[in-house]
């Protein structure tokens, strides 16, 4: 039966790292604790940096991605305010229209009144010997 070498390689590699620490610190645990903590926290802020998304890639994708969205809520508005002016301009032409009409109808009403009436004015004075 062939037994897995990765519990050896694991405690190996464990085994040295331990001792390059005490090593590096002069035999002093605590010491090599410390580099040790520190090493781990370089390590990992350094991978956590060449993550994608992070850092300043994301920031270019936020700030592109931001760009983006205003520039459809500017088109979306502008499109909304010019669709808006043409409805204020057909609402103004056809009111206009509507004014004239009703102007032209009530001269013709008024016409036709003193027209009657300019008749009947006539009619009464004819009666009493005017014109």
């Amino acid at each position: 039966m062939s037994r897995s070498r990765a519990p050896l390689v694991i405690g190996g590699t464990a085994a040295a790292g331990i001792g390059y620490y005490l090593y590096t610190a002069g035999g002093n645990s605590k010491v090599a604790q410390k580099q040790a903590e520190a090493d781990a926290h370089k390590l990992s802020s350094k991978i956590k940096g060449e993550l994608p998304g992070r850092g300043r890639e994301a920031e270019k994708d936020a700030e592109v991605l931001g760009a983006q969205t205003g520039a459809k809520v500017d088109s979306a508005l502008n499109k909304t305010q010019a669709e808006l002016n043409r409805a204020k301009a057909e609402a103004d032409a056809y009111a206009k229209n509507a004014k004239a009409t009703t102007l032209k109808k009530i001269d013709e009403f008024d016409k036709k009144v003193e027209t009657e009436a300019s008749k009947a004015k006539s009619g009464l004075w004819s009666w009493f010997g005017g014109k």
